[in-house]
This record gives C-alpha cells, structure tokens and sequence, in this order.
C-alpha cells in the first residue's frame, strides 16, 4: 500500500465557525502531507460549506450516512444520490453508533455498501465487537461474520474501492485504545478474509483504525502493516491533533 488515509469523523458536533477552522487546517494538513488522502465526514448541514471551502485543495468529503432508498417518504433521511449530487465522495456505512443506537443491522450495513458503491461513492465500511464480545473471545468471530455479509450483500467487487474501519466499540469515545498488536490482530484477519477473494483485492484495500485515536497514539497505530490509517472522532475536531495524526501516516 502506497498511500494512507485519515478520515475525519465529526459526528453530531460543529458550526459554521468551528467548520472554516477545521477546514483550513485540513487543507493545511493534506499539503504537508502529500502521500495521504484525507477526507472530512462533517454532519449534513455542514456538507455543502466543507466542500466549498475544500474546493482546489486535495482534501475530500463525505457523508455520515445514507438511507436504503433513493428517494421519497423518509423525513429526515439523506439518500446516496443526494450525498453524490453535493460533490461527496465518500460515506460512513455502520458505524457503531449506526448499529447500535438506529437498528443498522449486519445486513442493512452490507446493503448500504453495495448501494453507495452504486452512486459513485466509497464507503467507509465500519467493523467490531463489543466489550462483552471481546472478554468472551469472540472478537474474531463478530469481525467474520460483520465482513462475511459485507461480501455477501455487496460482493467482493466493492473492493478496492470501499474502505475497512476497524474500530472496536469498546473504545469509541471512552478514550481506551486497542493496543498497536491488538489492532494489527484484527487488521491481518481482515486482510486474510479479502485475501479468500483475491490477493489483489486485498492488497489495495485501506484498512483503517477508529476508537480514540490522538495525536500520541497515532503513530504507533500507524506504524502496523496491517494499518493504512484511521478513522477519527474526537480528535478530528480539533485541528492541531488532527494535522498530528496525520503527519503520523508518514511513518
């Protein structure tokens, strides 16, 4: 793999103020380092104002979501062809908060995938288990079986172009980290797993990390084989760690 990616991950967090901060240090980010490819996920609202302000510059943009359908009766719901028409390139599929908190289903996420392939988008296709499910061993098992619907939903073709997050939910905003060896573990399954399909596919497959990445953890993640880069949360909002956890890519 000759690249790396940082996605930017804003949640349900941000203004019109806070986003030209993010922004400029982004474009600031992206131009120091020249061999990574960063993307922000802003909330809805803000898509159009992030794409603006990243117009010229290298830095990307994507969606959080995208509901099943195209169009029609679904209030509140963004669709895949909205997030296209915008100038999204990219979009979160299954987040742990999706699955969790809104009813995303294994399947659901893998029809998401597939559907989001389909308007031209990549997804960010997000694995991993839970506390319970990592102190009962079953940490391999969940990732399996999240992938193994992934394939059987939108099949092994959506690779290169989707992108794999590990992030286990355990460490999703509580600001516990795998270790660099446990997430490798799970990097090197995922990789395997594709690798069932094709040594290619899964040889050009990002695979990123996501659960309390900062700016003094960053590298030791990256620096993993298995690991392209990672998916952030917290600390995308603030532009001085962000731009550190970027220059950590380059290890």
């Amino acid at each position: 793999m000759t690249r790396s990616m940082v996605v930017g991950n804003w949640k349900m967090n941000g203004d019109k103020a806070q986003a030209g901060a993010l922004i400029s240090g982004a474009i600031t980010s992206q131009a120091e380092t020249e061999a990574v490819d960063i993307v922000l996920c802003p909330p809805f609202v803000l898509i159009q104002q992030v794409i603006s302000g990243c117009s010229g510059s290298k830095v990307a943009v994507g969606g959080q979501n995208l509901n099943l359908n195209t169009s029609g009766a679904h209030t509140g719901e963004i669709s895949g062809s909205m997030l296209s028409d915008q100038g999204c390139r990219y979009v979160i599929v299954g987040h742990s908060e999706r699955r969790s908190l809104y009813g995303d289903t294994d399947t659901i996420v893998g029809k998401k995938a597939a559907l989001a392939d389909s308007f031209g988008l990549r997804p960010i296709i997000c694995v991993g288990e839970t506390q319970f499910e990592r102190e009962r061993g079953a940490t391999n098992s969940v990732v399996e079986r999240q992938v193994q619907t992934i394939f059987d939903e939108a099949g092994p073709g959506i690779f290169p172009n989707a992108i794999l997050a590990y992030e286990p939910v355990w460490a999703i905003g509580t600001g516990q980290t795998a270790t660099p060896d446990q997430a490798q573990e799970v990097h090197g399954l995922i990789r395997k797993l594709i690798k069932q399909y094709s040594s290619s596919l899964a040889e050009n497959t990002l695979l990123l990390y996501g659960g309390s990445v900062k700016a003094d953890n960053a590298r030791d993640l990256f620096v993993m084989g298995d690991i392209d880069g990672g998916l952030i949360g917290g600390a995308s909002l603030n532009p001085d760690d962000f731009r550190e956890i970027c220059r950590a890519t380059q290890v």
